[in-house]
């Protein structure tokens, strides 16, 4: 009888899971949607037991019935991964005592990234983490947590995120993987591949730090009561668990030095795996989901976001406005976009950047804007890429992935802008797969990464140089404007705290 693997990721606006076999043919999928919670500017929120605990009930009651009769015969493991990183402060239980504060697109501890970098050092922090703190680290956002809720602090036992949340739940493990743990800065230790002790104990002091495992081995399996709650069998073998982004590299075989994953999604995210890595105050630096691997991580705060944005303001659906936009010819007819609309983490780490569009008249409609959009987020992408060459990124192998990627426009208009190939796996479910991979890795299955999700076709640069000159424009569109859009985002953040 065949084994199968359940994956489920737990994501910003979606949850996923699928069902597989040990070879990686999918045998059922499904999915939920959710939002954020967003009370105050700058914070970003899920509610875990009403949105990551929900959809997870949700969706393996879905797809534990597609297993079959004899589920605990054939079922085999479990693998979850989620959001991150992000901040969970919950009781000795594993009770939250507030929402879960998300990963960069929540800026609140702006004051504290700040005091951090100034007592702990730059450059050390810089050496020790391989990342500079920003509104993506863990740590600032803890002293945030002390400072402005004292009596969650006071109750807080264990720090989860959404995948060690549900590892929790599941199995009574209060466990994290390194990949996630190496986004905690600054208490994880880059060269020790362990957390930094003395780091820890200054943000969180007395606090238990949650024990460090690989997301491809088994950590615990589940309960009796996670059974009874979740139709899963009891003592299913359960993985450690991590974070989305790393999980949906896995699942379209990026796993080897100079392979790169270009997540066209909601934001856009980076990921290349290197053999030593050289930390760059533009990129961020992390361990890998298999043991002993590294990785280059670029995140752009939007992407998808700005598409999204532009199709509800000018009307129309995505469909029309690709066909519209790929009769535009290369520049949009002398339209810039900076995507900066929510900021921008990497290279240029401005929470107060802000969008703009140049070159605008009367001429111009929405096809132009459209394209200038889709350039504009792919001049992003070279700028990241040029920064992974500065630290010792070559890329060798693309592998583009996400809801971006349908259509073909802007995976072709990202290909010209970089000059990079790009393959487009069969497979795009997503993250969800690549949990279900580490699975049957855990559990000792002998897993051939490139075929359970082969390319479906790849995408071939036709010359960069049309776009050479645009991106030098480009390039300098930021630096000329900065003090500009500082200024209305000083003006904005005040009438937000009117």
């Amino acid at each position: 009888m065949a084994e199968l693997f359940l994956g489920i990721d737990i994501g910003t606006s979606s949850s996923k899971g699928v069902l597989v076999t040990g070879t990686g043919k999918v045998l059922a999928r499904a999915s939920r949607e959710h939002r954020t919670s967003t009370p105050h500017p700058g914070w970003v929120e899920h509610d875990a037991d009403g949105v990551w605990w929900a959809d997870f009930l949700a969706l393996t009651r879905e797809l534990v019935p597609a297993a079959g009769g004899d589920v605990d015969g054939r079922l085999a493991g479990l693998g979850v991964s989620g959001i991150g990183p992000c901040l969970l402060p919950a009781d000795g239980a594993g009770r939250p005592l507030r929402p879960g504060i998300l990963y960069g697109v929540d800026t609140r501890a702006g004051a504290e990234i700040d005091e951090l970098t100034a007592e702990l050092g730059a450059e050390e922090i810089l050496r020790r983490g391989g990342t500079p703190l920003s509104s993506q680290a863990v740590g600032p956002k803890i002293r945030w947590l002390a400072r402005h809720e004292p009596s969650v602090w006071e109750r807080t036992e264990l720090l989860l995120m959404a995948s060690s949340y549900l590892v929790h739940r599941l199995t009574g493990r209060y466990v994290l993987d390194h990949h996630s743990a190496s986004q905690c800065d600054p208490m994880y230790d880059q060269n020790a591949l362990d957390w930094a002790r003395d780091w820890a104990g200054l943000l969180a002091p007395g606090l238990a730090l949650p024990e460090l495992a690989w997301p491809t081995e088994v950590v615990g399996t589940v309960t009796a009561e996670a059974a009874r709650e979740t139709g899963l069998p009891q003592g299913l073998p359960v993985t450690a668990g991590t974070v989305d982004a790393w999980a949906e590299a896995t699942s379209v075989g990026v796993r080897e030095p100079g392979d790169v994953m270009v997540m066209y999604g909601t934001t856009m995210f980076l990921i290349q795996i290197l053999e030593r890595p050289r930390p760059h105050p533009g990129l961020w630096t992390t361990s890998g989901v298999f043991p002993g691997t590294r990785s280059l991580a670029a995140g752009m705060a939007t992407s998808g976001a700005v598409t999204d944005w532009l199709r509800r303001l000018v009307g129309g659906d995505f469909a029309a406005l690709v066909e519209e936009a790929a009769a535009v010819p290369a520049g949009s007819r002398g339209l810039l976009l900076l995507p900066y609309f929510a900021g921008e983490r990497t290279p240029i780490f401005d929470p107060d950047a802000r969008g703009m569009i140049a070159g605008l008249t009367l001429e111009h409609g929405r096809a132009e804007l459209y394209r200038a959009a889709l350039e504009g987020i792919a001049y992003g992408v070279r700028h990241n890429f040029e920064v992974m060459r500065e630290a010792g990124g070559r890329p060798r192998r693309l592998v583009a992935v996400g809801g971006g990627t349908r259509g073909g426009l802007w995976t072709r208009i990202v290909s010209d802008v970089t000059g990079h190939e790009q393959q487009v796996p069969t497979e795009t479910v997503g993250a969800c797969l690549g949990d279900a991979l580490l699975a049957a890795v855990a559990t000792g299955v002998e897993v051939d990464a490139d075929a359970w999700n082969p390319p479906s076709h790849t995408v071939v640069p036709d010359g960069a140089a049309r776009y050479d000159e645009y991106y030098r424009q480009y390039r300098a569109l930021y630096p000329a404007t900065v003090d500009v859009a500082h200024f209305l985002a000083a003006e904005q953040h005040a009438a937000d705290r009117l």
